[in-house]
């Protein structure tokens, strides 16, 4: 065979090769639910077995922000895990209690890979993330001729090249089923947002049972990807909304939904969540950035805590919880203002950039101050009981108040930039770049700092002075 006919050969081979992967280049799509994973439904368990407790109950909130979110919470992480308390008796670390981690965008990286992986993280994630340029890999995906053609296709997109990767080289094609068994603590909730109606959506069972799907056969990989994707930057995460043959509405959302004139906050939570039901109208969502509805990923805590039907409420009123600490990792920065200098009317980037990330820093500060109102309101409201009672206890034959299961000590900690005394290190934390590419001093920084901002809360000293440690 000639030299040209072999070439003509090869180039038909490659271009069959190409059109074959742009016909069945496809997202992976989330199973129906009864696709055989019912017994390892991803949830909140109670009790697990291991060191960790419910009377002593400590959720993480990680915000979004790129790389320099992920090393932020990560130093976190390795601050409680050499912390050593003594709670009941037994001796452990403060990471030894953490029950549950809500994660955003940047912040979900090292959540999942905690929540997965357990203390490998300490070995594994700063090599395998943290010090990886990961944006200059996902270029290399998306500018690779072999992804031209399945980047062609109408169902497969650049988030979904994004996903493959971190499935490949950084959550090991693990699903949610290697979260949900063994169950134990933390129980992660990775958030991303719904783009129709802007509302928060959290990769949890609870939430697929409204789109009539399973989580456990769905890798961990995409919910991240969801998570941090960017808006402009990368592409929604598509899941599809199945059948609601044999739905059954929980009974809080049929009390919110009747909530208009006397609860309007847990009415909306409720009808929001409705539109999945109608999958005939609705028969595909496509998420996006959590950040976007919620960038600290304070929410699904507090609706843990308000809803009825939430599981910190639920051990709250089964008196179970004795200490609730709540320790919100904030890597928020601030940009410097080169807008108000010039006369001209900013370009259409900018303006698209500014729409994204405005009101989620200010939604942000909101939800921080709505979850220390609430820990006020509890503190308040256990302290008139104590002395109404006190006084009532003085009059014979006098019948006593309704209490409450448990008095509990509640702490609201945050780990931000904005408390270092120093101007210059606050400027230089407040201007790292929202990216998945910083420089290895850059990582170091954050992880150094992170323990410090924790150990010079206030709030912090006093929770660690409530169990008696110095």
């Amino acid at each position: 065979m000639s030299l040209k006919r072999i070439r003509s050969a090869c180039v038909i081979i490659v271009g069959s090769l190409l059109f074959s992967l742009h016909g069945c280049a496809h997202y992976p799509v989330n199973e129906p639910k009864g696709a055989g994973h019912e017994a390892v439904r991803y949830q909140f368990h109670y009790p697990v077995e291991g060191l960790n407790t419910d009377s002593l109950f400590i959720c993480l909130a990680f915000s979004g922000g790129g790389t320099r979110a992920a090393a932020l919470s990560y130093g976190v992480l390795e601050k409680l895990r050499h912390v050593r308390i003594t709670w009941k008796g037994v001796e452990k670390s403060l990471l030894d209690e953490v029950d549950c981690i809500s994660s955003i965008s940047g912040g979900s990286f090292t959540a999942a890979y905690y929540g997965l992986f357990g203390d490998r993280i300490f070995e594994e994630f700063r090599p395998k993330f943290l010090d990886v340029n990961v944006q200059s890999k996902l270029f290399g995906r998306l500018f690779n001729p072999v992804n031209w053609m399945r980047l062609a296709s109408p169902y497969f997109s650049r988030i979904d090249l994004a996903a493959e990767y971190y499935d490949e080289h950084l959550f090991e094609g693990k699903t949610f089923a290697a979260l949900a068994h063994p169950p134990r603590r933390p129980f992660v909730i990775v958030n991303a947002t719904n783009m129709v109606n802007g509302e928060r959506f959290e990769f949890t069972q609870e939430q697929l049972d409204f789109l009539a799907s399973d989580l456990n056969s769905y890798p961990v990989a995409r919910a991240v990807a969801a998570s941090s994707a960017f808006p402009f930057l990368l592409s929604p995460i598509t899941l599809k909304n199945y059948p609601h043959t044999d739905f059954r509405l929980p009974a809080d959302y049929q009390g919110g939904l009747q909530d208009y004139d006397v609860n309007r906050r847990r009415y909306y939570w409720a009808k929001n969540r409705m539109i999945y039901l109608d999958d005939e109208r609705y028969p595909y969502l496509h998420l996006m950035d959590g950040g976007l509805s919620d960038n600290i990923g304070l929410r699904p805590i507090e609706a843990a805590y308000r809803r009825t039907s939430g599981f910190i409420r639920r051990l709250i009123n089964e008196g179970k919880i004795e200490k609730f600490v709540i320790i919100i990792v904030n890597a928020r920065t601030v940009e410097k203002d080169t807008l108000s200098r010039s006369e001209s009317p900013p370009g259409i980037l900018t303006v698209a950039a500014k729409t994204a990330t405005i009101a989620m820093e200010n939604y942000s500060v909101e939800t921080i101050e709505t979850m220390k109102e609430l820990r006020l309101e509890r503190v308040k409201a256990q302290k008139n009981l104590a002395a109404c009672q006190k006084r009532l206890d003085q009059c014979p034959g006098s019948t006593p108040l309704p209490t409450f299961a448990t008095t509990i000590d509640p702490y609201v900690i945050e780990v931000n930039f904005e408390a270092l005394r120093d101007p210059a290190r606050r400027d230089y934390f407040q201007s790292l770049p929202t990216s998945f590419s910083l420089t290895s001093e850059q990582v170091d920084a954050l992880i150094r700092v992170g323990p410090q901002l924790l150990e010079e809360s206030p709030d912090y000293r006093e929770f660690l002075e409530s169990l008696a440690i110095p």
